[in-house]
Formats: C-alpha cells, sequence, structure tokens
C-alpha cells in the first residue's frame, strides 16, 4: 500500500501524458449534445471519486448529476428513460456485474456513457462508448491508493474539457509535482494520535468531502477504527451527541469557501474537549496536519488524501494490522 500510495505523483503525471485527444473530443461532445440528466456509476472509493468530480461539475457547470443506486437496474429492473442520459461508471477493476450491467443498459437504451477504469480490457471499459484508461499502473494492494487518485484527476480532465478552462488545466499539468510535495509532508502527529482509538469522525465540506469519505473507509478497512465522514454542516445535525472529551476528529480545511466554517468548527470541538486533527496549510491557526497546496484551491483536496494515504499505512501497522491485506476484503469486489 505504501509503495503503491508513493508511485501515485508518477501515475498520474502518466495519466496527463496520454489521451489529451480523448478528454477534448469528449468536452466538445458535451457541448454540442449537454446532456439533460447525468448519473455517475461507481462503488466504494470509486464512488468517493466520482462525487468529486461530480462536485465539481455541478459548482463549474450548472449541471446535477446524481450517484446511481445499482439495485435500480440489477435488482429491481427499473425502466429508466436513457433520451439524453450521460452516464459515467468508475471502477479500478472494472469487473463488478453490478456495474456493467447499468451500463450495458443505459448504451442499449441511447445514452451517452463513459468509463474510467484502471484495466482497458475489462468488462466495464467495454461496456462503456467513451473510455478513458487511468494509466495507475498494476495495484495489488486491496486498498486503492493510486488509482483512486488516477480517477480524482480523471474527473478533472472531464471538467476541465467540457468547459474548456486552460487556467484549470494548467494546474492539472503542474499537479505531480504538488502531490510529490504532500506525499512527504509529516502527518505523524496523527499516528500516535490515533493509535488508541476505536471510533473517529472526518470532517469535511464541498469538494473536500469526498475525500473526507474516502478516508473514513480507509480507517475501517485498513485500521479497524469505526470511522465516520460527515459534512461539517452536518455535525450538528445529530453527530454533535457523540462528541464528548477526548473524542478524536479529523478536519480537512483545504483553501476555499468552505475553509472558515470547518477551522470554526474546529475550534468550538476543541473547547468542548475534542482531540483535534487539523489538516490545513501551513500558518493556519491550529493546523497540526499540513496541506501542500496545488495549482488550484480545486485541486487541493487531491494534495490531502496523497498525504493521507501514508500516515493511515503506518497507523494501521501500529496498531498491529496489515494494511496490504485487510481482513475479510478482496481486491476485486463482485457485487449484484
Amino acid at each position: 500500500m505504501l509503495i503503491e500510495a508513493l508511485e501515485a505523483p508518477a501515475a498520474v503525471a502518466r495519466q496527463l501524458a496520454h489521451n489529451d485527444k480523448e478528454y477534448g473530443a469528449f468536452g466538445e461532445f458535451l457541448r454540442a449534445r449537454t446532456p439533460s440528466s447525468i448519473l455517475t456509476v461507481a462503488r466504494g472509493s470509486s464512488d468517493h471519486a466520482a462525487g468529486f468530480m461530480a462536485y465539481l461539475i455541478m459548482a463549474r457547470l450548472g449541471r446535477l448529476v446524481t450517484s446511481l443506486p445499482m439495485s435500480l437496474i440489477t435488482l429491481y429492473h427499473s425502466r429508466i428513460r436513457c433520451d439524453g442520459l450521460l452516464s459515467m461508471a468508475f471502477s479500478q477493476s472494472g469487473q463488478s456485474p453490478d456495474l456493467v450491467a447499468p451500463m450495458r443498459f443505459f448504451a442499449d437504451g441511447g445514452a451517452c456513457t463513459a468509463a474510467f477504469v484502471n484495466d482497458p480490457e475489462s468488462p466495464l471499459a467495454r461496456a462503456a462508448q467513451w473510455l478513458f484508461p487511468l494509466h495507475a499502473g498494476a495495484e495489488t494492494s486491496v486498498a486503492a491508493t493510486k488509482s483512486f487518485i488516477a480517477q480524482l484527476v480523471a474527473g478533472v480532465r472531464v471538467v476541465a474539457a467540457w468547459q474548456p478552462d486552460p487556467v484549470l488545466q494548467a494546474a492539472l499539468s503542474n499537479l505531480p509535482d504538488a502531490l510529490a510535495r504532500a506525499a512527504s509532508a509529516d502527518w505523524s502527529v496523527a499516528v500516535e494520535a490515533l493509535r488508541p482509538v476505536d471510533r473517529l469522525l472526518v470532517v469535511g465540506r464541498g469538494s473536500g468531502l469526498s475525500v473526507a469519505l474516502e478516508a473514513a473507509l480507509k480507517f475501517k478497512e485498513t485500521c479497524g477504527i469505526q470511522a465516520e465522514a460527515f459534512s461539517g454542516a452536518e455535525i450538528k445535525h445529530g453527530p454533535m451527541a457523540l462528541i464528548d472529551e477526548g473524542y478524536p476528529l479529523l478536519v480537512l480545511a483545504p483553501r476555499g469557501s468552505a475553509q472558515a466554517g470547518l477551522l470554526a468548527l474546529a475550534d468550538e470541538m476543541r473547547a468542548r474537549g475534542a482531540r483535534v486533527l487539523l489538516a490545513a496549510p501551513p500558518g493556519t491557526p491550529g493546523a497540526n496536519l499540513p496541506i501542500a497546496e496545488t495549482g488550484s484551491i480545486e485541486l487541493d483536496p487531491i494534495s490531502i488524501v496523497q498525504s493521507f494515504y501514508p500516515m493511515v499505512e503506518a497507523l494501521a501497522r501500529a496498531r498491529g494490522m496489515n494494511p496490504d491485506q485487510p481482513r475479510h476484503l478482496a481486491k476485486v469486489t463482485r457485487t449484484q
């Protein structure tokens, strides 16, 4: 897991060196035939990556995006209308039947379908009209790292091509260097703070919520910690009742409109006695986990997860667990 997480900057550079024409053509297609509805099709880490792209599409392009409950197709056989539909699937392996079946259904119904997958020969890749390989390289650890980061980047490339936005595209070109800095950021204070815990809240907001969801998943699967992710705006709608003296929180507060509210929340939780780990740019009051800034505020969440992965891998080992082979889990998950 650690080796693959540290390979992410090179994987991103490799992806950015490929498929410019395909992304450009996809952007032209979407501008010429603006979809009336947009679905993402994904599970687990891939669903978090799809959610990151969805947030950017909604924020920048004003188009609503929905994450498909796959059981609508696979179990309940709903006849979802496909005219004007754009369906985009995210997967590392591209093997799970409940990803492939909806994409085939939508393609057969005349929808525009696109797959962002690490295996370009997979059933999911073959089911889609548009194929965008992640170019992450072989990933053998059960816990996805570099493939997740590659999916985040692929989603940004869609948005940058659809608008189109040369400023965002320029920031993407410099992202591998920013990720290399992020990979060496010192988050060791989190290892010491979280080694004895059995529960944890991870807090983000905006596009950063997708990374909070991914962090909570990794805490569960590699460290055996019951971690849950919430928007900073949702904490007071119930989860606040959990927080008392010593309760651990990881607050992700990158640059952007949501940062002020997240910093205020971190202060409030400290006053309540919570053990707050605050990821924020260097110099931010109360920050103890540094965020390496990128060339765009919208890319900073990618930098956060790049710093997070080595930390959570070290935390798993500090807790006596093997992050490369989490119990009860397999690399390829096939669900219906």
